[in-house]
């Protein structure tokens, strides 16, 4: 039975992960989790999986639970709470399902401890891959992705030779806003940009896919998982989201893996690797069923976001860790109803402009850079404002 740590609960890929963990019973336990302070969802879930540890965001949410969970149930709170969460010696693997930045240091530390990581925190390898990736190496440890595209990749790999690759294609559904004109971006809503058409995800990810911001963090993460150099990696619109994501190899074969829009598959696949187990609730692929699949090229100039982002990427050093922190501050400003949907990406080049680049942070100048670059553009946006 494999021995789980779950950051991120009570988020999507979080709530998922639970179900993969309750379909198999006899495979997975639930032996720490951390979520922020969505009590509402986090509660049955505590007394269900009665985990050793669960973190959680401050004091306050602390006292709110301390009489409601199972009496073996240690709780701890903050960043050292994550922390402890990730690397207690109990279990084998953490899920990082955490959003933003903050699943950084946790991330860190669970490898110090030895522990693999399944990982769909993108912000991890955007804002310090080059830090990451070499910790994974130091410590010996598994880091499989979770992302449904990085997923594909992962398995479209399996028993070939990297240096036998060409490319990788990210597929990319294009988000709420795929057939609008850059005129037609001008007066869309927060509720416009939260109508996914293939996926159900968290607030920030969906206004991050309707931006392509969300490929652009993707493509950098690409280029960290899988050692591969930019002008290798490339993004198709695919509207259907049936196909995940493909490898070409230098023989100009492409492999590729398809199924349903279904999270809960990369999950399991991630916690069962080098394996696989039934997927009780998957939907057969009937390809007839399907009929068509479209694929478009990408306009850089339509989807700013995402030149903006391998241009961050193929630049390096703190420059994709400015680009992230730019774009969660952004984001929360236009879910919050006071910046364009255009505005988003205006904001992000701005910050982008201003930053002095740094080469290869240590891990204390990344925080640094990332706390800084927060309340810059916090400032920006106020005085805009």
């Amino acid at each position: 039975m494999k021995s789980i740590g779950l950051l991120g609960a009570t988020g999507s890929v979080g709530t998922q992960t639970l179900e993969v963990i309750r379909q198999h019973p006899d495979q997975f336990r639930l032996n720490a989790m951390a979520f922020g302070e969505n009590i509402e969802i986090a509660l049955p879930c505590i007394k269900e999986f009665q985990p050793k540890v669960v973190a959680v965001k401050d004091e306050s949410t602390k006292d709110k639970l301390q009489h409601l969970v199972p009496p073996r149930t240690q709780l701890v709170t903050g960043m050292e709470g994550i922390v402890t969460a990730a690397c207690d010696p109990d279990h084998d693997i953490v899920v990082n399902a955490v959003l933003g930045s903050i699943g950084l240091i946790p991330t860190v530390e669970a490898i110090k401890a030895g522990k693999d990581i399944a990982l769909a925190n993108k912000e991890t390898l955007v804002t310090a891959g080059h830090l990451v990736m070499e910790l994974v190496k130091k410590h010996n440890v598994n880091l499989i992705p979770v992302d449904s595209e990085h997923s594909a990749i992962f398995q479209s790999m399996n028993g070939e030779s990297t240096k036998d690759i060409d490319r990788i294609i990210l597929t990319a559904s294009g988000g709420s806003f795929r057939d609008y004109s850059r005129n037609e971006l001008a007066g869309v809503t927060v509720e416009n940009a939260l109508n996914h058409p293939n996926w159900s995800m968290g607030a920030k990810i969906t206004v991050d896919s309707a931006t392509m911001m969300n490929k652009g963090l993707e493509v950098i993460e690409a280029h960290w998982l899988f050692d591969m150099p930019y002008e290798k990696i490339d993004v198709v619109i695919h509207k259907e989201s049936i196909v995940h994501s493909l490898v070409e190899y230098i023989d100009r074969s492409v492999i590729a893996e398809l199924g349903h829009p279904d999270m809960k598959g990369p999950i399991q696949y991630a916690l069962t690797y080098p394996h696989r187990l039934e997927h009780p609730e998957a939907n057969r692929l009937n390809l007839w069923e399907v009929g068509t699949l479209n694929f478009l090229p990408v306009d850089y100039d339509r989807f700013y976001s995402l030149k903006l982002a391998f241009e961050a990427g193929q630049a390096g050093g703190s420059m994709p860790t400015v680009l992230n922190a730019a774009n969660e501050v952004a984001v929360q400003h236009f879910l919050n109803g006071n910046l364009s949907f255009l505005g988003i990406e205006q904001v992000v080049s701005d910050i982008l402009d201003k930053h002095d680049q740094v080469d290869r942070p240590d891990l204390d100048t990344v925080l640094a850079i990332d706390q800084e670059t927060r309340r810059l553009t916090e400032d920006v946006l106020t005085h805009n404002g």
